[in-house]
């Protein structure tokens, strides 16, 4: 798993990961009134859908209740923008920004409980939220070579936690845990995305900016990635006229039916 560390899967969220010589040993200690779910056996949780779908927030609570790890992979591409633009490279020579990302020494919080980010040491879990990496993570993530590289770290990961894992982003439930135990596509209506991200900015941005980050930033995404309809076997939840705990609620209960559900025959 070279460049990746695996952090913060710490007691807060009953997960102890450590490496060995052997490889990554992974603990759950199950805390009080929070089972977990498929004791002793996988469980990826795969989460897809467009900015502003609430994904992000709803994923780290499902994987608290659920005790299970957590894996922002959007973060992922915003740590290699971030440390394409403070290098100063140009985001437009895709040979440079993938060599980049493969030289990249990421550390990533998997805790749903504590969100960090280091690049080469740098803490820069505030930092990657910032409008300009906002402004400029698609021209990253729509590198192929980029994209590649952050797969394959994002898989690693998955196993390095024994499989069990809440994992969201733009292509989780079609290419990087397309075999997860429970695929979800969460969807909103344009107008409940730019209003639920106008209310994570506080207010500051303008309707253009708003626009910019959540439709036209989703348009620029898709030509490489599918997360605005489901594939086949993937459950769609549309949060438009939900609040985040009945959201919450409803992809928990996706869950808990899909685990519940005999096995497919091939």
């Amino acid at each position: 798993m070279a460049g990746v560390a695996v952090t913060d899967s710490e007691r807060s969220s009953g997960i102890n990961a450590e490496s060995t010589a052997r490889g990554t040993s992974v603990r759950y200690t199950p805390l009080p009134g929070h089972e977990p779910l498929r004791v002793g056996r996988p469980l990826v949780v795969a989460i897809d859908g467009p900015s502003g779908s609430g994904k992000s927030s709803v994923s780290k609570e499902v994987a608290r209740r659920l005790r299970l790890a957590y894996l922002d992979t959007g973060a992922m591409y915003r740590a290699v923008t971030w440390d394409c633009l403070h290098r100063g490279l140009d985001l437009t020579d895709s040979a440079l920004v993938e060599a980049s990302a493969r030289t990249l020494e990421l550390e990533l919080s998997t805790s749903a409980d504590s969100e960090r980010v280091r690049v080469h040491g740098h803490d820069v879990t505030a930092e990657i939220r910032e409008p300009k990496i906002s402004s400029s993570v698609s021209a990253v993530a729509t590198n192929l070579g980029v994209r590649d590289e952050l797969i394959r770290r994002q898989r690693a990961l998955i196993a390095a936690h024994g499989r069990r894992m809440v994992v969201e982003g733009r292509d989780i439930t079609t290419v990087v845990a397309r075999d997860a135990e429970v695929r979800i596509l969460l969807i909103a209506s344009e107008e409940a995305r730019m209003r639920r991200r106008g209310l994570q900015l506080g207010g500051t941005q303008s309707a253009e900016a708003l626009h910019q980050q959540v439709v036209e930033r989703d348009r620029k995404d898709s030509t490489v990635a599918s997360f605005t309809q489901a594939a086949d076997g993937v459950y769609t939840i549309d949060s438009s006229d939900l609040d985040f705990e009945e959201t919450v609620s409803a992809v928990l209960e996706v869950v808990h039916a899909a685990v519940a559900a005999p096995p497919a025959r091939h």
